[in-house]
């Protein structure tokens, strides 16, 4: 139970401390709108033949400042009650038309009952209480209407602009929710397609090899736990991303023994960076898949990562066969190749370059992204 009371004040408190900074920022303005007027009398003042001292009209301007501020609540409640908005704007403004004539009429008689007690207006005495109200109305009113409008216009647009940024940030909310669903399912489409490989790898082991095909599962059990623990992860280290990518190759390697060589050119700057999560061994897979499997001696795969000015450039190329211009487009449109594309366009927009490079023998895919270091 104490926690509980202990968590509710927490929360409260930057309510408070909220409510306290706004207050005290309409006071500061009430306090320089009595300053304002104070400096414009003492000006006006100066032409008179018996001259009011700068305190005593500072102190009439105080006090009708801070009148004003203690009317500010209600103005503030009626702006917010009753906006200007489609349907309702007839009906705000003849309550706030109503209610500019009440409050400015209720403002003169507080001003009236106040100022002349501490002598304003200068130099002049009334009857009694009826005979300075209408002077204070008839000099003032027009003034007191203005400033109960002002105070709404400034409260209504600052509601505008604050509805506006809400639907700013729930629209810029909604497109980055859209973004990473549109990315999980991508790569929710990577792992039944590598994971369907894989086995398919493994059944061609069993007759052949069962001890490396026991030892491949091992691996590819490993391998799985390592992709489920970040399966929610859109970005990792690009250390990471090659432990994972090792285990895969491991597995390769068991199927296709000395015919799969592995090079692997890692700038160790690079190795902090951040990489799509399950980026490289897509490409990997393409790579033995159409370059190394169908040829009887396989060949070689090398993996590059270098850091050039504030781009990470990340290669992945063989040895193969190669692949013709209609090949080409072919791949592309594979799942592995065609997804890394989306994701890479979802994650970095135009800030990215993908290339593929087709050779007489071998095949290249190259691909740039913004060279951002992991958070530890």
């Amino acid at each position: 139970m104490p926690k509980k009371g202990l968590n509710k004040q927490m929360i409260n408190e930057p309510k408070l401390s909220g409510k306290w900074v706004k207050w005290l920022g309409i006071w500061t303005v009430w306090t320089l709108f009595g300053v304002f007027f104070a400096s414009q009398f003492a000006l006006q003042n100066q032409l008179s033949k018996n001259p009011v001292p700068f305190w005593k009209i500072l102190s009439w301007q105080m006090v009708s400042g801070y009148v004003w501020f203690g009317l500010s609540p209600l103005i503030l409640y009626l702006a917010r009650k009753f906006p200007f908005e489609a349907g309702k704007w007839q009906k705000s403004l003849t309550i706030h038309f109503s209610a500019s004539l009440l409050i400015a009429f209720f403002q003169q008689a507080i001003d009236t009952f106040l100022l002349t007690k501490l002598g304003y207006p200068p130099n002049r005495e009334f009857a009694n209480f009826l005979e300075a109200y209408k002077f204070f109305v008839y000099i003032n009113l027009h003034l007191s209407i203005l400033i109960y409008w002002g105070v709404v216009g400034i409260k209504s647009a600052y509601s505008y602009y604050q509805k506006y940024r809400e639907r700013e940030l729930q629209t810029s909310q909604l497109e980055a929710r859209l973004a990473t669903s549109r990315l999980q399912v991508l790569k929710m489409q990577l792992h039944p397609h590598f994971l369907f490989n894989t086995l398919n790898a493994i059944s061609e082991l069993i007759y052949k090899d069962a001890e490396a095909a026991e030892r491949m599962l091992g691996d590819l059990s490993d391998l799985l736990r390592m992709s489920f623990e970040k399966l929610e992860i859109q970005e990792i280290s690009l250390k990471q991303e090659l432990e994972f990518l090792k285990k895969y190759l491991e597995i390769e390697q068991m199927r296709f023994q000395d015919r799969l060589k592995v090079e692997m050119n890692i700038a160790p700057e690079t190795l902090d960076a951040k990489v799509p999560n399950m980026i490289l061994q897509p490409l990997v897979e393409n790579a033995i898949k159409h370059g190394l499997a169908p040829r009887i001696e396989g060949g070689k795969i090398e993996i590059g990562a270098i850091r050039n000015n504030g781009s990470l450039n990340l290669s992945v190329s063989d040895d193969g066969i190669g692949i013709s211009s209609a090949g080409l487009e072919n791949l592309a449109e594979g799942v592995g190749l065609s997804n890394t594309k989306k994701r890479l366009k979802h994650l970095y927009g135009e800030a990215h370059k993908f290339v593929l490079a087709a050779e007489n023998k071998g095949f290249q895919v190259n691909l740039t992204i913004p060279f951002k270091e992991i958070e530890t």
